[in-house]
């Protein structure tokens, strides 16, 4: 059998992408980097279609416990893999089966399935839609502040400061990336007075301070300060996001 672990990341510099590096810097294990251009659609390539068929990042790779290669897609199974196969000591996990262990689960769910994607939809909607629809608009930045108001209500409640018992848990991880940049979506974090202590306390540990910088600068915070180069990037964004969206559509058709 290979020695383990044997990872490669596939990532970009986004609020998903990042979750995956900070857990890697949290656990301390050793791993190399595929910095993937998603404004040039690498993603869409077939050489990363046989890692992760829906072409989105992050993806991984590892030495299976077979000895074999293993492909994983999506960002809460790629944490839920790395805390089962490499947290014996619990750094970011809780032992399973415990009450811990399923909260913890409830919570990645919670962000993968309402945070990721009425955020995400907030950012289109806001900054990339080829025209303003004023109810997508508010919609979708509605519907992020009211999951932005159940995460301050659980942290409000949190003896230990964090989402999940009492240290840091993937719960937390998967949901950093996304709240950091709440400005960009719309979301003034100031909002959430237990939500933006938390963010500032995650910000603060090492690992999340490594992680966040893979693969390349994490720069939301200097950028939503400076609004010219921020409405520069959306435009230059708005440009590659239409061409894929056009993309996609053509080849759904075939």
């Amino acid at each position: 059998m290979a020695n383990r672990p044997d990872i490669t990341l596939y990532t970009a510099q986004t609020p998903n992408g990042i979750k995956i590096s900070i857990a890697l810097e949290e656990l301390g294990l050793p791993y190399k980097v595929e910095r993937i251009d998603i404004s040039k659609n690498t993603q869409k390539e077939p050489w990363f279609l046989e890692i992760n068929p829906n072409g989105r990042i992050p993806a991984l790779t590892d030495t299976f416990t077979d000895g074999k290669k293993i492909n994983l897609f999506e960002s809460g199974s790629i944490l839920t893999y790395l805390a089962e196969q490499y947290d014996t000591e619990h750094k970011i996990s809780y032992p399973k089966g415990t009450r811990e262990y399923h909260d913890t689960i409830s919570w990645l769910y919670f962000q993968n399935a309402g945070v990721g994607p009425m955020q995400g939809q907030a950012n289109h909607f806001n900054r990339y839609a080829p025209e303003r629809i004023q109810y997508g608009v508010d919609r979708y930045i509605n519907e992020t502040r009211r999951l932005y108001g159940v995460l301050d209500k659980q942290l409000a409640n949190s003896k230990s400061g964090y989402l999940v018992g009492d240290h840091v848990s993937i719960a937390d991880i998967s949901h950093w990336g996304w709240i950091a940049s709440a400005g960009w979506a719309g979301i003034d974090i100031e909002e959430f007075p237990h939500l933006k202590a938390w963010e500032d306390r995650m910000a603060a540990r090492p690992g999340v301070e490594k992680g966040r910088h893979v693969p390349s600068p994490h720069t939301i915070k200097e950028l939503l300060k400076n609004k010219e180069q921020m409405e520069k990037q959306a435009e230059e964004a708005k440009q590659w996001i239409q061409q894929g969206m056009k993309s996609d559509a053509n080849k759904a058709k075939h």
